[in-house]
């Protein structure tokens, strides 16, 4: 009879600890395990003008996520994210940035790295459009005026084409609807 305890005793043991490797396998196959890439198609479009850190954002899973042999998450599943940064651009520098992060797939509470997108530089345009200014302000002051009147022109181009960048120089973050990003679970 004691034999027959203990027999017992060590089968209803291994059917615990079986049961609850099993238990623990079908909890894992639910989370999306730590460095799975997720690629993400966004639903609307995110500018650094308009957007503020903590706003969430929507998007699409271009493909399915498997853990332990089984998709946790079909392709088109619902991500949700949030903007981690936003800054508006500056008129003559500093363009915008945008740095967004996943937080779910299909439900499913994530953590990811983030993404930053910034605004195109300003230097380039700035450049253009003060030279381009500098140059026609001394050409027309040339003509008008001699050389006294072609620095006074270049002055006066210089002006308008620092305002001229000032007016249109703003260099939002942005990124259109159905952009693809691509994410790494962390």
């Amino acid at each position: 009879m004691h034999r027959f305890r203990h027999i017992l005793t060590r089968a209803a043991a291994i059917v615990a600890i079986t049961g609850l490797a099993a238990l623990a396998q079908a909890q894992d196959s639910g989370k999306i395990p730590t460095g799975t890439r997720l690629t993400v198609r966004t639903t609307t479009e995110l500018t650094s003008a308009t957007a503020q850190p903590g706003q969430t954002w929507n998007g699409t899973l271009v493909n399915a996520v498997r853990s332990g042999g089984k998709t946790v998450a079909p392709a088109g599943s619902s991500v949700s994210g949030t903007v981690i940064e936003a800054k508006s651009s500056g008129r003559l520098k500093s363009p915008g940035i945008l740095t967004l992060q996943v937080t779910s797939v299909n439900g499913i509470p994530v953590t990811t790295d983030t993404l930053t997108r910034d605004g195109e530089g300003h230097t380039k345009s700035n450049v253009t459009k003060i030279g381009g200014g500098t140059a026609a302000g001394a050409l027309i002051g040339g003509l008008v005026g001699g050389g006294k009147g072609a620095a006074i022109g270049a002055l006066a181009g210089a002006g308008a084409g620092t305002a001229g960048a000032a007016a249109t120089g703003k260099r939002e973050a942005k990124i259109t609807a159905e952009t693809a990003l691509t994410f790494t679970v962390q």
